[in-house]
């Protein structure tokens, strides 16, 4: 009995997120095929992202090359593939690493509340009427270039909308009835949160999470491609926008390939995080 209520719950989240039709699908089938793109992309092209041969030096697309290849005669659709992996691992473990602490200090704020729900709604404030862009980019200036130090800045630009997210969910949580009663029980607050708040709290977060995906990767595709995110010769599809731009009318695809993935990655997120939003809890729509 209970498996096919299971089953039928299962079923019934799957019609309503695939009701809006074709465009959900097709969503799913691109983050689908980047994430495995991203996988399994040394058993598909027999290229180095990194190699060299100056001989192949801005070659037409061909048979051997799909896509051609750059200044520096590297395959285009190698360096695009390996990019896909540094794109989307960058943007799960930033957006990870952002709704882990915004999760955290949310919860605090909001259990507690007092001087320390003051403090860590006040810090929210004042870094939300900074341009986020702005912050993030002192953020990785300060933490230094690379891989990890991109990460932490992007998540210190996203931890804000985890922390008034998480904020308003404990808030209305806490003054439920139920709450109230066993808090008048002498039920311990590590108990009401885990058993209670946490597990209520855990489908709105995973909505934020998803749409923070597609903003995550846009914010790492400009900071490489201002040169202060991946450094070369890594591959990323920001800095391979920004080499691609000095082409853009005698070797168009360099540039545009990039482009066209960044875009569709950021609008398959989109896309699915609002569907899921609509599965899980049609009432978020307009607040997330």
């Amino acid at each position: 009995m209970q498996k096919s209520a299971k089953s039928s719950n299962l079923k019934l989240f799957l019609k309503i997120f695939f009701s809006r039709g074709i465009i959900v699908k097709i969503s799913a089938v691109i983050a689908v095929l980047f994430i495995l793109f991203a996988i399994f992309a040394p058993l598909l092209t027999p290229y180095h992202p990194n190699e060299i041969k100056l001989s192949d030096s801005f070659l037409e697309p061909s048979s051997e090359h799909l896509l051609g290849c750059d200044l520096y005669g590297r395959d285009v659709l190698t360096r695009l593939l390996y990019a896909a992996r540094v794109s989307l691992l960058s943007s799960f473990f930033s957006t990870f690493l952002a709704a882990v602490i915004g999760m955290l200090l949310g919860l605090v704020a909001g259990y507690y509340e007092g001087v320390i729900g003051v403090l860590i709604m006040g810090y929210v404030d004042v870094q939300l009427s900074i341009p986020p862009l702005l912050f993030i980019i002192v953020i990785e200036l300060i933490v230094g270039h690379g891989f990890g130090g991109m990460i932490i800045a992007i998540s210190f630009g996203l931890i804000p909308g985890f922390v008034r997210l998480m904020y308003g969910i404990v808030l209305s949580i806490k003054r439920n009835d139920y709450i109230v009663a066993v808090r008048i029980a002498n039920v311990k607050n590590y108990k009401i949160i885990f058993k209670h708040i946490l597990p209520n709290s855990f489908p709105p977060m995973i909505i934020m999470f998803v749409l923070n995906l597609g903003m995550a990767i846009m914010l790492e595709s400009i900071l490489s491609f201002l040169g202060i995110g991946i450094q070369m010769p890594t591959a990323s599809w920001g800095n391979m926008v920004a080499d691609g731009y000095s082409y853009l009318f005698s070797a168009p695809l360099l540039a545009f390939m990039p482009g066209i993935c960044i875009t569709l990655t950021i609008l398959a997120f989109n896309v699915l995080g609002d569907s899921l939003r609509d599965a899980i809890d049609p009432r978020l729509k307009g607040i997330l």
